[in-house]
């Protein structure tokens, strides 16, 4: 990898997440003031449930939104506090690599390990994650599940060519001379199909499946999520401001991380992306 790890100190990494509250709240803001729905989700839910706040050791914070309100928040992203923060992804800034947005928080710097040489603005960020329909039979998920692997690849291959040797390093060769905007087609392929009406489950499509990225849920149910679940919402304190999440939090968190209330060992109390440079 190009940079070497830096160690944030414990108010460092207390400031880092309150310089993430702000930027959540100016979110939150913008959605109640044009009716866009959202949620708090994954690792910023439970901390909600389980510690009113941010789980100690958590390094971000998670958003969740269907495809219909996350549209509809692009157009208003403008909105908020541009001293605060701003909206990214690939309209936005043409050398960011993914295929969910972020809000990165202004005058700020933090880049990770093996990034170091990606062009696209940096800085303290949340992730704004946009969830689309998947098809409703088992084997069409399936393909759609591989073939999501393969369009993450294909953008991670920028990144992966500079930190892997060997055949690995062959295959991303090969992966970068696909172009990203052939992914970026593909995915909005699949963001037409999307409606907040249908019945559908949905997932984040560049991404592992949530269903078994912790915790390997039955066959039948680890590639989607209920729509349910992002349509009926509850407000939860979080670190003494409200913000809208999953009302089925249980059912949730059981399906992403099992015995969710139970914390993990010592050992594995980390952040999730190691640090390079960072500057707030």
């Amino acid at each position: 990898m190009d940079g070497k790890v830096k160690y944030l100190t414990p108010e460092e990494f207390r400031k880092m997440q309150l310089l993430q509250l702000d930027m959540v709240s100016e979110l939150d803001r913008v959605c109640r003031e044009h009716n866009i729905r959202y949620t708090i989700c994954c690792g910023t839910l439970l901390g909600a449930v389980r510690h009113k706040g941010y789980i100690p050791w958590d390094d971000d914070a998670d958003i969740t939104m269907l495809r219909e309100d996350y549209e509809e928040f692009k157009k208003y992203a403008h909105e908020m506090n541009q001293d605060i923060c701003f909206f990214q992804d690939h309209t936005t800034d043409p050398e960011y690599l993914w295929a969910y947005g972020k809000l990165r928080r202004t005058g700020t710097k933090y880049v990770r390990v093996g990034q170091e040489h990606i062009k696209c603005k940096t800085g303290v960020s949340i992730d704004i994650f946009p969830l689309d329909d998947i098809p409703r039979n088992l084997p069409g998920q399936m393909v759609q599940d591989f073939d999501c692997f393969l369009l993450r690849k294909i953008l991670y291959a920028r990144v992966g060519i500079k930190n892997s040797k060997g055949v690995s390093k062959l295959v991303y060769a090969i992966l970068c001379k696909i172009p990203v905007s052939y992914v970026f087609k593909r995915v909005d392929a699949y963001a037409k199909k999307s409606s907040n009406k249908s019945i559908n489950r949905v997932r984040l499509l560049l991404f592992p499946s949530f269903g078994k990225l912790y915790v390997k849920n039955p066959i039948r149910k680890r590639y989607g999520m209920p729509k349910r679940w992002f349509l009926k919402r509850a407000e939860y304190d979080f670190e003494g401001r409200r913000f809208y999440g999953i009302k089925d939090y249980d059912e949730f968190l059981t399906w992403m991380y099992r015995d969710y209330m139970t914390l993990p060992p010592e050992d594995k109390r980390e952040q999730h992306a190691p640090v390079s440079d960072y500057e707030f």
